[in-house]
């Protein structure tokens, strides 16, 4: 059973953030937040892949690009184009890309 000392012990994985990285709007904590939204993205194509029961080198038949490249993609989205990402979801799965904006 937890005691009262161990639920002040815990910790938010906000202020785990908070701590680690600094608080949002520092650079460091920024490149961390851009860093999981290119993570984010590989495992949505990822995903979105897997349920047309395609594999990575039949994706990337599909949108001319080399089985290892939408493996880089699906592993870490970073250094993806726009272009590249609108060919990967509409041309080759089928999909709309939908993108927001918080300023």
């Amino acid at each position: 059973m937890k005691t009262k000392k161990d639920k002040m012990d815990t910790k938010s994985w906000k202020d785990i953030k908070d701590t680690v990285y600094g608080k949002k709007g520092t650079e460091r904590r920024d490149g961390l937040e851009r860093d999981f939204e290119s993570f984010k993205i590989g495992l949505l194509l990822r995903n979105a892949r897997e349920e047309k029961n395609l594999t990575q080198e039949q994706l990337g038949e599909l949108v001319d690009k080399k089985r290892t490249y939408i493996s880089r993609v699906e592993n870490n989205g970073s250094n993806l184009t726009l272009k590249t990402l609108y060919e990967i979801v509409e041309k080759g799965l089928g999909g709309k890309v939908t993108i927001s904006i918080d300023v």
